[in-house]
Protein backbone atom coordinates (compact mmCIF):
# COMPACT_ATOMS: atom_id res chain seq x y z
CA UNK A 1 0.00 0.00 0.00
CA UNK A 2 1.40 3.33 -1.00
CA UNK A 3 1.90 5.98 1.69
CA UNK A 4 1.76 9.74 1.16
CA UNK A 5 5.09 10.80 2.62
CA UNK A 6 4.45 14.46 1.91
CA UNK A 7 1.40 14.43 4.14
CA UNK A 8 3.50 13.41 7.15
CA UNK A 9 5.98 16.22 6.54
CA UNK A 10 8.82 13.98 5.46
CA UNK A 11 10.90 14.56 2.34
CA UNK A 12 9.96 12.59 -0.76
CA UNK A 13 12.12 9.57 -1.54
CA UNK A 14 14.31 10.08 -4.61
CA UNK A 15 15.49 7.16 -6.73
CA UNK A 16 19.04 5.98 -6.07
CA UNK A 17 21.66 6.88 -8.68
CA UNK A 18 22.86 4.14 -11.02
CA UNK A 19 26.22 4.09 -9.17
CA UNK A 20 24.58 3.20 -5.83
CA UNK A 21 26.07 0.05 -4.41
CA UNK A 22 29.19 0.39 -6.57
CA UNK A 23 32.52 1.10 -4.98
CA UNK A 24 34.46 4.29 -5.68
CA UNK A 25 37.16 2.38 -7.58
CA UNK A 26 34.58 0.72 -9.81
CA UNK A 27 32.87 4.06 -10.50
CA UNK A 28 36.21 5.59 -11.49
CA UNK A 29 36.89 2.68 -13.82
CA UNK A 30 33.46 3.02 -15.44
CA UNK A 31 33.95 6.75 -15.83
CA UNK A 32 37.29 6.31 -17.59
CA UNK A 33 35.95 3.59 -19.83
CA UNK A 34 33.08 5.83 -20.90
CA UNK A 35 35.44 8.67 -21.79
CA UNK A 36 34.89 10.85 -18.74
CA UNK A 37 38.41 10.62 -17.36
CA UNK A 38 41.14 13.19 -17.71
CA UNK A 39 42.38 11.47 -20.86
CA UNK A 40 39.27 12.59 -22.74
CA UNK A 41 37.27 10.34 -25.01
CA UNK A 42 38.39 6.73 -24.82
CA UNK A 43 39.95 6.93 -21.33
CA UNK A 44 43.37 7.95 -20.08
CA UNK A 45 46.48 7.92 -22.22
CA UNK A 46 47.67 4.75 -20.49
CA UNK A 47 44.41 2.96 -21.24
CA UNK A 48 44.34 4.11 -24.84
CA UNK A 49 48.00 3.20 -25.38
CA UNK A 50 47.39 -0.29 -23.99
CA UNK A 51 44.45 -0.64 -26.36
CA UNK A 52 46.24 0.68 -29.47
CA UNK A 53 49.83 -0.37 -28.75
CA UNK A 54 49.88 -2.73 -31.75
CA UNK A 55 48.96 0.07 -34.14
CA UNK A 56 51.45 2.41 -32.47
CA UNK A 57 54.26 -0.12 -32.90
CA UNK A 58 53.29 -0.62 -36.55
CA UNK A 59 53.52 3.10 -37.30
CA UNK A 60 56.66 3.72 -35.25
CA UNK A 61 59.15 2.82 -38.06
CA UNK A 62 57.39 5.18 -40.47
CA UNK A 63 57.41 7.96 -37.88
CA UNK A 64 61.13 7.47 -37.30
CA UNK A 65 61.83 7.59 -41.05
CA UNK A 66 59.88 10.83 -41.42
CA UNK A 67 61.64 12.29 -38.40
CA UNK A 68 65.13 11.38 -39.62
CA UNK A 69 64.74 12.27 -43.28
CA UNK A 70 62.18 15.11 -43.18
CA UNK A 71 62.32 16.97 -39.89
CA UNK A 72 65.88 16.71 -38.61
CA UNK A 73 67.31 18.04 -41.93
CA UNK A 74 65.23 21.19 -41.41
CA UNK A 75 67.86 22.24 -38.87
CA UNK A 76 70.34 22.43 -41.74
CA UNK A 77 68.54 25.50 -43.10
CA UNK A 78 70.79 27.53 -40.83
CA UNK A 79 73.38 27.50 -43.65
CA UNK A 80 71.08 29.90 -45.55
CA UNK A 81 72.34 32.55 -43.13
CA UNK A 82 75.99 31.57 -43.50
CA UNK A 83 78.74 31.47 -46.07
CA UNK A 84 78.79 27.74 -45.63
CA UNK A 85 81.97 25.90 -46.60
CA UNK A 86 81.85 22.13 -45.99
CA UNK A 87 85.60 21.86 -46.51
CA UNK A 88 86.49 23.90 -43.42
CA UNK A 89 86.28 20.68 -41.43
CA UNK A 90 86.46 16.99 -42.15
CA UNK A 91 82.89 16.74 -40.87
CA UNK A 92 80.21 18.64 -42.77
CA UNK A 93 78.12 19.02 -39.61
CA UNK A 94 81.01 20.51 -37.67
CA UNK A 95 81.68 22.87 -40.60
CA UNK A 96 78.36 24.59 -39.83
CA UNK A 97 79.79 25.90 -36.56
CA UNK A 98 82.94 27.22 -38.25
CA UNK A 99 81.31 28.88 -41.28
CA UNK A 100 81.01 32.69 -41.12
CA UNK A 101 77.61 34.19 -40.37
CA UNK A 102 76.32 36.56 -43.11
CA UNK A 103 72.74 37.17 -41.98
CA UNK A 104 70.33 37.95 -44.84
CA UNK A 105 73.03 38.51 -47.44
CA UNK A 106 72.12 35.31 -49.32
CA UNK A 107 68.50 36.40 -49.56
CA UNK A 108 69.53 39.82 -50.90
CA UNK A 109 71.58 38.12 -53.62
CA UNK A 110 68.64 35.88 -54.39
CA UNK A 111 66.11 38.68 -54.87
CA UNK A 112 68.53 40.57 -57.12
CA UNK A 113 69.14 37.58 -59.38
CA UNK A 114 67.01 37.68 -62.54
CA UNK A 115 67.56 33.94 -63.07
CA UNK A 116 65.77 33.27 -59.78
CA UNK A 117 62.70 35.21 -60.87
CA UNK A 118 62.74 33.40 -64.23
CA UNK A 119 62.70 30.10 -62.34
CA UNK A 120 59.80 31.34 -60.20
CA UNK A 121 57.85 32.36 -63.29
CA UNK A 122 58.45 29.03 -65.04
CA UNK A 123 57.43 27.16 -61.88
CA UNK A 124 54.15 29.05 -61.52
CA UNK A 125 53.29 28.65 -65.21
CA UNK A 126 53.92 24.91 -65.03
CA UNK A 127 51.83 24.66 -61.87
CA UNK A 128 48.93 26.50 -63.50
CA UNK A 129 49.04 24.26 -66.56
CA UNK A 130 49.20 21.11 -64.47
CA UNK A 131 46.34 22.30 -62.27
CA UNK A 132 44.11 23.09 -65.25
CA UNK A 133 45.07 20.23 -67.58
CA UNK A 134 46.34 17.45 -65.31
CA UNK A 135 44.28 17.64 -62.12
CA UNK A 136 40.83 17.05 -63.75
CA UNK A 137 42.01 14.07 -65.82
CA UNK A 138 41.96 11.46 -63.00
CA UNK A 139 38.48 12.62 -62.02
CA UNK A 140 37.16 12.19 -65.56
CA UNK A 141 38.86 8.80 -65.94
CA UNK A 142 37.41 7.62 -62.63
CA UNK A 143 33.91 8.62 -63.71
CA UNK A 144 34.34 6.79 -67.03
CA UNK A 145 35.67 3.61 -65.44
CA UNK A 146 32.98 3.70 -62.77
CA UNK A 147 30.30 3.83 -65.47
CA UNK A 148 31.56 0.61 -67.09
CA UNK A 149 29.32 -2.27 -66.07
CA UNK A 150 31.41 -5.30 -67.08
CA UNK A 151 34.00 -6.07 -64.37
CA UNK A 152 36.55 -7.54 -66.81
CA UNK A 153 36.55 -4.41 -68.94
CA UNK A 154 36.98 -2.25 -65.83
CA UNK A 155 39.90 -4.34 -64.59
CA UNK A 156 41.71 -4.24 -67.94
CA UNK A 157 41.16 -0.49 -68.27
CA UNK A 158 42.52 0.18 -64.80
CA UNK A 159 45.60 -2.00 -65.41
CA UNK A 160 46.38 -0.18 -68.67
CA UNK A 161 46.03 3.22 -66.99
CA UNK A 162 48.10 2.26 -63.94
CA UNK A 163 51.02 0.76 -65.87
CA UNK A 164 52.88 3.99 -66.86
CA UNK A 165 53.09 5.04 -63.20
CA UNK A 166 55.70 2.34 -62.63
CA UNK A 167 57.92 3.61 -65.46
CA UNK A 168 60.91 5.75 -64.57
CA UNK A 169 61.12 9.28 -65.96
CA UNK A 170 64.01 8.19 -68.15
CA UNK A 171 61.77 5.63 -69.84
CA UNK A 172 58.84 8.05 -70.12
CA UNK A 173 60.97 10.72 -71.81
CA UNK A 174 62.52 8.08 -74.08
CA UNK A 175 59.04 7.01 -75.22
CA UNK A 176 58.07 10.61 -75.96
CA UNK A 177 61.38 11.15 -77.76
CA UNK A 178 60.73 8.16 -79.99
CA UNK A 179 57.30 9.55 -80.87
CA UNK A 180 57.65 13.35 -80.94
CA UNK A 181 61.41 13.81 -81.39
CA UNK A 182 63.20 14.85 -84.56
CA UNK A 183 63.97 11.20 -85.33
CA UNK A 184 60.66 9.95 -83.94
CA UNK A 185 57.95 7.99 -85.65
CA UNK A 186 55.77 10.99 -86.54
CA UNK A 187 58.64 13.06 -87.99
CA UNK A 188 59.92 10.13 -90.05
CA UNK A 189 56.45 9.38 -91.38
CA UNK A 190 55.99 13.00 -92.45
CA UNK A 191 59.37 13.08 -94.22
CA UNK A 192 58.59 9.81 -95.97
CA UNK A 193 55.49 11.42 -97.48
CA UNK A 194 57.27 14.61 -98.57
CA UNK A 195 56.44 16.85 -95.60
CA UNK A 196 58.82 18.65 -93.30
CA UNK A 197 59.40 16.91 -89.99
CA UNK A 198 59.42 18.52 -86.56
CA UNK A 199 61.07 18.05 -83.18
CA UNK A 200 58.75 18.86 -80.30
CA UNK A 201 61.26 17.67 -77.70
CA UNK A 202 63.59 20.62 -78.35
CA UNK A 203 60.98 23.34 -78.85
CA UNK A 204 61.10 25.80 -75.90
CA UNK A 205 57.72 27.27 -76.84
CA UNK A 206 55.75 24.09 -76.16
CA UNK A 207 58.01 22.62 -73.50
CA UNK A 208 55.61 23.35 -70.64
CA UNK A 209 52.73 21.65 -72.48
CA UNK A 210 55.01 18.71 -73.25
CA UNK A 211 55.95 18.33 -69.58
CA UNK A 212 52.26 18.41 -68.62
CA UNK A 213 51.42 15.77 -71.23
CA UNK A 214 54.19 13.53 -69.89
CA UNK A 215 52.81 13.91 -66.36
CA UNK A 216 49.28 13.08 -67.50
CA UNK A 217 50.41 9.94 -69.30
CA UNK A 218 52.52 8.74 -66.38
CA UNK A 219 50.46 9.54 -63.28
CA UNK A 220 46.83 10.13 -64.26
CA UNK A 221 45.97 6.44 -64.02
CA UNK A 222 47.48 6.18 -60.56
CA UNK A 223 45.43 9.14 -59.36
CA UNK A 224 42.28 7.33 -60.46
CA UNK A 225 42.68 4.92 -57.52
CA UNK A 226 41.76 7.55 -54.94
CA UNK A 227 38.63 8.67 -56.76
CA UNK A 228 37.48 5.11 -57.47
CA UNK A 229 37.82 4.37 -53.75
CA UNK A 230 35.63 7.38 -52.99
CA UNK A 231 33.06 6.28 -55.55
CA UNK A 232 32.99 2.77 -54.08
CA UNK A 233 31.70 4.23 -50.80
CA UNK A 234 28.60 5.72 -52.46
CA UNK A 235 25.49 3.74 -51.58
CA UNK A 236 23.72 2.21 -54.63
CA UNK A 237 20.45 3.19 -52.97
CA UNK A 238 21.17 6.83 -53.83
CA UNK A 239 21.43 6.00 -57.53
CA UNK A 240 18.29 3.89 -57.38
CA UNK A 241 16.34 6.62 -55.57
CA UNK A 242 17.47 9.29 -58.02
CA UNK A 243 16.59 7.03 -60.97
CA UNK A 244 13.10 6.46 -59.53
CA UNK A 245 12.72 10.24 -59.27
CA UNK A 246 13.40 10.52 -62.99
CA UNK A 247 17.06 11.59 -62.90
CA UNK A 248 19.01 10.62 -65.99
CA UNK A 249 22.66 9.57 -66.20
CA UNK A 250 23.99 13.13 -66.20
CA UNK A 251 21.67 14.18 -63.36
CA UNK A 252 22.83 11.25 -61.23
CA UNK A 253 26.44 12.09 -61.89
CA UNK A 254 25.93 15.77 -61.02
CA UNK A 255 23.81 15.28 -57.88
CA UNK A 256 25.16 11.97 -56.52
CA UNK A 257 28.60 11.14 -57.90
CA UNK A 258 30.27 14.54 -57.83
CA UNK A 259 29.08 15.41 -54.29
CA UNK A 260 30.60 12.11 -53.15
CA UNK A 261 33.92 13.10 -54.73
CA UNK A 262 33.86 16.65 -53.41
CA UNK A 263 35.69 15.99 -50.08
CA UNK A 264 38.42 14.01 -51.87
CA UNK A 265 38.76 16.67 -54.56
CA UNK A 266 39.11 19.37 -51.91
CA UNK A 267 41.76 17.39 -50.02
CA UNK A 268 43.84 16.61 -53.10
CA UNK A 269 43.50 20.18 -54.34
CA UNK A 270 44.87 21.51 -51.05
CA UNK A 271 47.80 19.10 -51.24
CA UNK A 272 48.40 20.00 -54.88
CA UNK A 273 48.44 23.72 -54.12
CA UNK A 274 50.92 23.09 -51.31
CA UNK A 275 53.08 21.24 -53.81
CA UNK A 276 52.79 24.05 -56.35
CA UNK A 277 56.48 24.98 -56.30
CA UNK A 278 57.54 21.35 -56.85
CA UNK A 279 56.72 20.54 -60.46
CA UNK A 280 58.95 17.56 -61.16
CA UNK A 281 62.69 17.81 -60.55
CA UNK A 282 63.90 14.66 -62.31
CA UNK A 283 61.55 15.06 -65.25
CA UNK A 284 62.65 18.61 -66.00
CA UNK A 285 66.33 18.08 -65.25
CA UNK A 286 66.50 15.33 -67.87
CA UNK A 287 65.15 17.73 -70.54
CA UNK A 288 66.79 20.95 -69.35
CA UNK A 289 69.71 20.84 -71.78
CA UNK A 290 67.45 20.12 -74.78
CA UNK A 291 65.38 23.31 -74.47
CA UNK A 292 67.68 25.52 -72.41
CA UNK A 293 67.38 26.93 -68.89
CA UNK A 294 65.24 29.84 -70.08
CA UNK A 295 62.30 27.50 -70.67
CA UNK A 296 63.08 24.62 -68.32
CA UNK A 297 64.59 26.23 -65.21
CA UNK A 298 62.31 25.82 -62.19
CA UNK A 299 62.99 26.33 -58.51
CA UNK A 300 64.08 22.74 -57.89
CA UNK A 301 66.58 22.71 -60.75
CA UNK A 302 67.73 26.22 -59.76
CA UNK A 303 68.50 25.03 -56.22
CA UNK A 304 70.25 21.93 -57.54
CA UNK A 305 72.32 23.86 -60.06
CA UNK A 306 73.54 26.43 -57.56
CA UNK A 307 73.93 24.10 -54.61
CA UNK A 308 75.29 20.89 -56.13
CA UNK A 309 76.92 22.01 -59.36
CA UNK A 310 78.23 25.42 -58.26
CA UNK A 311 78.62 24.37 -54.60
CA UNK A 312 77.12 27.64 -53.39
CA UNK A 313 75.38 25.88 -50.54
CA UNK A 314 74.26 28.90 -48.53
CA UNK A 315 72.71 30.55 -51.59
CA UNK A 316 70.88 27.36 -52.63
CA UNK A 317 69.67 26.84 -49.06
CA UNK A 318 68.20 30.35 -49.05
CA UNK A 319 66.27 29.58 -52.25
CA UNK A 320 65.04 26.29 -50.82
CA UNK A 321 64.00 27.95 -47.56
CA UNK A 322 61.92 30.55 -49.42
CA UNK A 323 60.27 27.77 -51.41
CA UNK A 324 59.39 25.88 -48.22
CA UNK A 325 57.93 28.92 -46.48
CA UNK A 326 55.82 29.88 -49.50
CA UNK A 327 54.60 26.28 -49.90
CA UNK A 328 53.53 26.21 -46.24
CA UNK A 329 51.63 29.46 -46.71
CA UNK A 330 49.88 28.04 -49.78
CA UNK A 331 48.80 24.95 -47.84
CA UNK A 332 47.36 27.02 -45.01
CA UNK A 333 45.56 29.36 -47.42
CA UNK A 334 44.14 26.51 -49.51
CA UNK A 335 43.02 24.68 -46.39
CA UNK A 336 41.25 27.83 -45.18
CA UNK A 337 39.42 28.06 -48.50
CA UNK A 338 38.39 24.40 -48.12
CA UNK A 339 36.95 25.20 -44.67
CA UNK A 340 35.00 28.12 -46.12
CA UNK A 341 33.57 25.72 -48.72
CA UNK A 342 32.41 23.40 -45.95
CA UNK A 343 35.09 20.74 -46.46
CA UNK A 344 37.58 19.39 -43.95
CA UNK A 345 40.72 19.82 -46.07
CA UNK A 346 44.01 18.53 -44.65
CA UNK A 347 42.99 19.10 -41.03
CA UNK A 348 39.87 20.21 -39.18
CA UNK A 349 39.23 23.69 -37.87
Amino acid sequence: MAHDTTARGTAPVTPAPPEAGVSRTDRRTLKRASGGGRGGQGGTFKVRFRRDRTLVLMTLPAVLLVLVFNYIPILGNVVAFQEYDPYISDNGFVAIFHSPWVGFEQFSRLFEDSAFWDAVRNTLVLFALQLLLFFPVPIVLALLINSVIRPRVRAVSQAILYLPHFFSWVLVITVFQQIFGGAGIIAQTLRRHGYEGFDLMTDPGIFKFLVTAEGVWKDAGWGVIVFLAALASVSPDLYEASAMDGAGRWRRMWHVTLPALRPVIALLLVLRVGDALTVGFEQILLQRDAVGPGAAEVLDTYVWWNGVRNQDFGYAAAAGLIKGVVSLGLVLAANKVAHLMGEQGVYKK
